[in-house]
């Protein structure tokens, strides 16, 4: 078991070790074994996907941007798959501060908005909150920061 409460601040990236699948409309938009983890204190992790490793043409730019005190400035990616838009879907930090370089282009989906995402098979459960976007398995514990209250943790 992995206690979110046990991760770093600043945040720590890893290698994932396991599989990491999103579909969405019923497409496979990712499959990858190339993720990063980002681990921060309170939070469960959130999935960094190399942009290979997404399916070709699914991704379209959104307007805005966030700054995180860490990364740096994220920029957001509609997910469109036929029909289906789902905006602001995921972001990513083209040009992350130096610590975080080997995120640099690479897109974090959330999970609470597309049909499903996996680790290593298992289904994901997202976050509460529509702001951290962390992926909770069943080897993660928390309480997590995003709900109701947990703001000003």
């Amino acid at each position: 078991m992995e206690s979110v409460w046990d991760y770093p601040r600043p945040p720590r990236l890893e290698r994932a070790a396991a599989r990491v699948t999103v579909v969405h409309a019923g497409l496979v938009v990712v499959d990858s074994e190339h993720c990063w983890r980002a681990l921060e204190t309170s939070h469960p992790p959130v999935y960094y996907v190399p942009r290979d490793d997404i399916a070709d043409g699914v991704l379209e730019a959104a307007a805005g941007e966030s700054y995180c005190e860490f990364k740096g400035i994220a920029g957001y990616w509609d997910l469109v798959v036929g029909e289906a838009r789902v905006q602001r879907a995921g972001w990513s930090y083209e040009r992350p501060s130096p610590a975080y370089a080997a995120i640099a282009g690479a897109v974090a989906f959330y999970p609470s908005r597309v049909d499903e995402c996996r680790v290593g098979g298992e289904p994901v459960r997202p976050q509460e909150g529509d702001f951290y976007g962390g992926w909770i398995t069943a080897d993660i514990t928390g309480p997590f920061k995003g709900g109701p209250g947990t703001r000003g943790w």
